[in-house]
């Protein structure tokens, strides 16, 4: 047995899907070669254009209704705006669409912290955790901005020595 094909039947009997050079954030990596409008959404996030993304992903959103990575990608662009109510309706359609969409996950843990929130961030961990078997750049993300934002916290509302 070769080792690509053990790696494939571990991942396999995992409940991986392996996908060759998927951006980890997508579910659907072909979404944007087969939608103009989604490509120039992923364009206009590429520049922090994100009137411009949230526009060409609205027009997506017509022909791909059921685009867990588009709703991801509006979440994004709405939190990137500052409007969080907005991002947390998308990021959570992109979680009922595909419960185990990493980037999704992590990204509405970092809005939760964004809004103070960290116990909800937590729960978006713990989701992590249970999809990333043996890791990955999301779950490390999300950690690393929970115990920032804890650590900010800390030195924030520690009391002040005379």
């Amino acid at each position: 047995m070769t080792r690509g094909f053990a790696a494939l039947l571990i991942a396999w009997a995992l409940g991986a899907t392996p996908v060759a050079h998927a951006d980890p954030y997508e579910v659907e990596p072909d979404l944007a070669k087969r939608d103009a409008d989604y490509a120039a959404a992923k364009a206009a996030i590429d520049r922090r254009d994100w009137q411009q993304a949230i526009a060409s992903l609205e027009k997506t959103a017509v022909r791909e209704p059921e685009s867990a990575d588009l709703q991801n990608l509006l979440g994004y662009s709405y939190r990137n705006l500052g409007q969080y109510p907005l991002a947390f309706k998308h990021y959570n359609e992109a979680i009922r669409l595909e419960p185990r969409h990493r980037g999704a996950h992590e990204y509405i843990g970092e809005t939760y912290l964004l809004v103070g929130d960290v116990e909800n961030a937590r729960k978006h961990l713990a989701a992590l955790k249970d999809i990333c078997l043996l890791g990955c750049d999301e779950l490390r993300d999300l950690e690393a901005a929970i115990a920032s934002y804890e650590s900010a916290r800390a030195t924030t509302t520690a009391p002040k020595s005379k």
